[in-house]
């Protein structure tokens, strides 16, 4: 079939049985030609390519088809004129026990999406989706290998950009390149960021001089779910956005001094601040800016969530991320090509792995990954933060309220625990008496209840173990 290597053009016949059992990524069975046989046709266009089998059920039983003089060349007409851009496929006739069954093949589309009445499809595991127009465009994007970034800004100018920070970036690509010394205009230009009189949507996100509602980060300290202590927004260019970050993240954060016995003492972060400078930097690469949504950092006692709108590509699971079993594709290639150049990033791909070796250098919890509403999330969590709260003068409050606890507050401390549970499976029943104010007897009576009831379960040993939920 299509391993031989006789040229795939117009019309071939094979007459030994190599039909497929099941129906999977690149395979799709018809009992019959309809739209639905096109619209599988689109989708493996859009996708790695495949092939759809006419006369084959569900199940993979051959039902066989009859085909007349004009068959194939009125499906090849109706598959051409209902595709855009006209899809022309490869037709095989194959016999299996005196059944006909048609092959047809198509390979991937280099210029993508291929749409069949208006719509686009992708073929995902062996079904078809329906491609939102987010997705159309990324698609798009994507097959012509550039990115939204890349495009001209209609909305601003040259005016609008800070040649005070464009030389800043000159003098930081120096450092890390040898180049001859660029004039700001020169450099934009060099760099792609301008292009025929035009500023390109990167460069305005990096050297934008007044603060723009399209680059805002939120940024809050809570001292519970809904309690906020200290809140700021950044609405800076991106490159001095990072750094507003990180330091709002070590404003909140404990400082741990190590006493060693050396002249020196070692001071260590809750956090290892090299794994948070990560987590900002992908914030900034892989944020869709066309989105309406703000990035937001949330920083509570015993952990930091890091959302940002823009959720992981179709093809690229939380597995595949943890696992590093996938290829790298920046959603805004050419600020993380220019990133690159002035130092920031190192190579494209590599920095989750590195944000997980980090925390497990420091014995702390691997970051939680997640996709959630129209983004991204990253969870890092602290497991240190309870015995430093406990050197304080909080004992005795908690020692009073503990005493005043009745039984319908330990009704209220059950749903407190199991919502602390949700948030942060590897929480200890010492962070847990901290946050809900309790002492550690009774947070330990309510979790055996929760145990009996059926709603928790502890999974591994007591240092090293996690909690898990029952729905």
């Amino acid at each position: 079939m299509h391993g031989s290597d006789e040229p795939r053009c117009g019309i071939s016949y094979q007459q030994t049985p190599m039909l497929p059992k099941t129906e999977s990524e690149r395979i799709e069975f018809k009992t019959s030609f309809n739209d639905d046989v096109i619209i599988s046709l689109v989708a493996f266009a859009n996708n790695k390519g495949g092939t759809v089998y006419i006369g084959i059920a569900d199940d993979g039983e051959v039902k066989g088809i009859k085909i007349g003089k004009e068959t194939i060349a009125q499906y090849l007409n109706e598959i051409k004129n209902k595709t855009a851009p006209e899809l022309i496929p490869d037709i095989e006739e194959i016999e299996e026990n005196g059944r006909i069954v048609l092959s047809i093949y198509i390979t991937e589309y280099p210029i993508k999406p291929v749409s069949t009445k208006g719509r686009y499809y992708k073929r995902k595991n062996n079904s078809n989706q329906q491609l939102d127009v987010s997705q159309v465009v990324n698609m798009h994007l994507q097959s012509m290998n550039t990115s939204w970034d890349a495009y001209p800004d209609l909305q601003h100018s040259l005016e609008d950009l800070s040649f005070e920070k464009i030389q800043d970036a000159i003098d930081r690509k120096k450092t890390t390149q040898k180049s001859p010394q660029d004039d700001p205009l020169s450099f934009l230009y060099k760099c792609g960021l301008m292009r025929d009189e035009k500023i390109t949507n990167a460069s305005f996100l990096l050297f934008h001089k007044e603060d723009s509602y399209l680059s805002t980060v939120e940024l809050g300290r809570f001292q519970t779910e809904i309690l906020i202590k200290d809140t700021t927004r950044s609405k800076s260019d991106v490159l001095t956005q990072i750094d507003q970050v990180i330091d709002f993240v070590k404003k909140h954060i404990n400082l741990e001094v190590i006493i060693t016995g050396q002249p020196q003492n070692t001071q260590r972060w809750q956090y290892p601040l090299e794994a948070i400078r990560e987590i900002v930097i992908n914030m900034v690469l892989h944020r869709d800016y066309r989105s309406s949504s703000d990035s937001i950092v949330k920083v509570f006692d015993d952990r930091i969530e890091f959302y940002n709108p823009g959720r992981l590509p179709e093809d690229i699971t939380i597995e595949d991320l943890i696992s590093n079993n996938y290829r790298s594709t920046p959603r805004n290639k050419m600020m993380a090509d220019f990133l690159k150049d002035i130092g920031l990033i190192e190579k494209y791909g590599s920095g989750i792995q590195r944000i997980i070796n980090f925390f497990k250098e420091d014995q702390l919890p691997v970051p939680k990954f997640q996709n959630i509403s129209d983004g991204f999330m990253v969870t890092v969590y602290s497991s240190q933060i309870g015995e430093k709260y406990l050197v304080s003068d909080l004992k005795a409050d908690f020692r009073k309220s503990s005493e005043k606890s009745s039984e319908k507050s330990s009704e209220k401390s059950s749903e407190k625990i199991l919502k602390e549970l949700i948030n942060n499976r590897n929480v200890t029943i010492l962070e847990l008496s901290l946050k809900i104010g309790i002492s550690t007897r009774a947070i330990e009576k309510q979790l055996d209840k929760l145990k009996q009831t059926g709603r928790i379960n502890r999974i591994g040993p007591a240092k090293g173990g996690h909690w898990e939920i029952n729905k």
